[in-house]
């Protein structure tokens, strides 16, 4: 609502803010979002401050015929504002340009003094290389699978070299492109990158902790092997040997035999008896996960893999190896369930390097592993069998055979039987093969 004018002779101006004066005056929100509400408060709009904001001119008449018109300056006293001129964009564009010279003088202000303010910042923190070959020593683990951007990040964790691209800048310019083999390293800390990488590639910077396993050890075997291949005493690696129950084993175990994965390992230096251990265990683990064998399979899969690992000559006859002893543990093909191999009774004695037993070796019922004496599978495993054995354990051949005997030591080569009468003949066949060679006698 608008009030009547004080003089009666003039005609009252009202001026209505426009769309963008409202959007000024309270339309945008303090989140930066367009406020809509038609109730959103409104500063009072300023008579000629906008161009779309036209007031209307009273006439001449309005004014008074015998009234001159006066100069310009009473005209707007009179009026209380002049005819509204459109705005001129001049003003913007200088606005503009004036920004985009600031902008462009700033930009080459920074360009011009980059180089002195990096001079600035290396002569605070140094150079991003260390120089010479370090100090103090650092033994650096490189695992199988990793990169070059890997080993780098080792490097820096371990203060060998400053920074990351003081390495691996180098390996990027290296031809052809290094390649690392996994194992322990002795480098030093604070050394340039050059410095590292040239012991990386140094194979007498290696410190050689491999130790290797062959399919069908003896648990007390793999321990002397560990030890000889690490800086772990055996006696160490024997009193953690006796906490079973740590390594997860199944209940039936009272030692670690057949839960030692045979293979090639490569230890850290400081790695402990335990951990060592662990390692050859999970492994067995993971080994018996990938055939498929459930946990409660575990123990007799272990049991029957170990005699097929130390009786069986060839890896293919692995599985006929396991389906003999398989059918002998059928009481409809083989009524006494005595499975009757050599190697059981050998380790019973406290022998693990051998497979053949005397008469008196094999009619020893005090012998718990003997299998001549004991029907069923042994107490417990005999060896640490391999993959392959495993395999056999759990998929065996298909075939009626009750016997065999490895015939020629030299090439493994095996007779496998299904009657009495053909075992006696591949028997015949092996002693005469041992005459001829008394070097195996």
């Amino acid at each position: 609502m608008t009030n009547p004018p004080a003089d009666p002779d003039r005609v009252p101006v009202e001026v209505t803010p426009s769309g963008w004066d409202a959007l000024l005056s309270g339309g945008v929100n303090s989140s930066g979002g367009v406020n809509t509400s038609a109730s959103a408060p409104r500063d009072p709009a300023v008579p000629g401050a906008n161009a779309s904001a036209s007031p209307t001119v009273p006439s001449r008449r309005a004014l008074g015929e015998s009234q001159q018109p006066g100069t310009r300056s009473s005209r707007r006293t009179q009026l209380g504002t002049e005819p509204p001129r459109k705005k001129r964009r001049r003003g913007a564009w200088v606005g503009l340009i004036i920004t985009l010279v600031v902008v462009a003088l700033l930009a080459g202000g920074v360009l011009l003094l980059q180089e002195p303010l990096s001079k600035i910042v290396a002569a605070v923190q140094g150079p991003a290389d260390y120089a010479g070959k370090g100090t103090s020593k650092v033994v650096v683990m490189i695992h199988d699978g990793e990169t070059g951007q890997d080993v780098a990040d080792s490097l820096v964790d371990q203060d060998v070299v400053k920074s990351y691209e003081a390495f691996y800048s180098l390996l990027l310019k290296e031809s052809p492109a290094p390649v690392f083999q996994p194992g322990a390293y002795r480098l030093a800390s604070k050394m340039s990158g050059r410095a590292a990488l040239d012991a990386l590639l140094d194979p007498a910077s290696k410190l050689e902790q491999t130790v290797v396993i062959p399919e069908g050890t003896a648990a007390v075997d793999v321990l002397q092997l560990v030890s000889e291949g690490t800086s772990i005493p055996l006696a160490d690696l024997k009193a953690a040997a006796k906490d079973v129950v740590a390594y997860g084993l199944p209940a039936e175990a009272t030692s670690l035999e057949g839960f030692l994965f045979p293979a090639t390992y490569t230890f850290a230096p400081e790695l402990s008896a335990a951990d060592a251990i662990k390692t050859l265990v999970d492994r067995q683990f993971q080994a018996l996960d990938d055939a498929g064998v459930a946990p409660e399979n575990r123990w007799k899969t272990i049991v029957l893999a170990s005699l097929i690992q130390r009786e069986a000559g060839l890896t293919e006859d692995y599985y006929k190896v396991s389906r003999v002893f398989l059918n002998r543990l059928d009481p409809a093909q083989w009524e006494t369930g005595l499975l009757q191999s050599d190697a059981t009774v050998a380790y019973g004695t406290g022998e693990t390097h051998r497979v053949t037993t005397t008469d008196a070796e094999r009619g020893d019922p005090a012998n718990p592993y003997n299998t001549y004496q004991h029907p069923g599978l042994p107490i417990g495993p005999i060896s640490n069998p391999g993959d392959a054995a495993i395999d056999a354990a759990v998929h065996p051949a298909d075939g009626p055979w009750l016997y065999f005997v490895t015939w020629n030591l030299d090439t493994g080569e095996t007779i496998f039987s299904a009657t009495a009468a053909e075992h006696d003949a591949a028997v015949a066949k092996w002693l005469a093969w041992m005459d001829e060679h008394p070097e195996y006698g």
